[in-house]
């Protein structure tokens, strides 16, 4: 049995509950894996039973309970120095640790009205006030990695770091409403789409059967 367990909610959903299961995936780092429906009558009280804050997702090791997407990733990121899961190259580093931040607190309209959806189709839709300059900062800031740090792979800093499992989800949110991206962003995108643990997440995330109107009325 894996020392990690990692609680998470609907795959189809839950783009927060993606990003640590992601980056566990990415640097084989084995896990038992509790996925909690959300929305469902029983699903704050199972939450509570190891997240404080009734939020998934939540790292337990060693006894600690982890909770907070990007919480974990720092934690597994000081927990395997070795495995580089931040770009080796400081300046590199400082930048991947502000943009990863910067998705951790920020794109209020897009998460409002572009919710994570794997199996739904919604092009043009949630096309809100305030979305387009979203997506534009989104999209310049991949941009301004691959040009200065990419040069090395086709992951935002080359390899595969945390701060593409914090942009994967977004990734998913422009498949489903068919966002029209500029050459560089539908590049990087594409290798994103085409990682095996993401095909595995989205197909996973359409056999689902729990249906939140919350997130499909968009």
């Amino acid at each position: 049995m894996s020392e990690f367990t990692l609680v998470i909610g609907n795959k189809n959903y839950s783009s927060w509950s993606l990003r640590p299961w992601l980056l566990m995936k990415q640097f084989n780092l084995e896990f038992n894996e509790i996925r909690i429906p959300l929305y469902q009558p029983e699903s704050s009280a199972k939450i509570y039973q190891y997240s404080p804050s009734g939020k998934v997702p939540v790292l337990i090791h060693n006894q600690e309970h982890i909770w907070d997407s990007l919480a974990i990733c720092e934690y597994l990121a000081e927990t395997f120095p070795d495995l580089n899961l931040y770009p080796k190259d400081i300046k590199a580093r400082i930048f991947a640790r502000c943009i990863s931040a910067e998705m951790h607190s920020s794109f209020q309209n897009l998460r409002q009205n572009m919710s994570m959806n794997c199996r739904a189709k919604l092009p043009g839709k949630g096309m809100a006030i305030g979305v387009q300059k979203d997506i534009d900062r989104i999209t310049s800031i991949w941009g301004e990695c691959r040009q200065k740090f990419g040069a090395e792979g086709n992951m935002l800093f080359g390899e595969f770091t945390i701060a593409d499992a914090m942009y994967a989800p977004v990734v998913l949110r422009f498949m489903t409403y068919g966002v029209e991206l500029d050459a560089v962003s539908q590049s990087y995108s594409n290798a994103i789409l085409s990682l095996p643990a993401i095909q595995e997440w989205v197909e996973a995330g359409k056999n689902e059967q729990e249906f939140i109107p919350a997130f499909e009325n968009n």
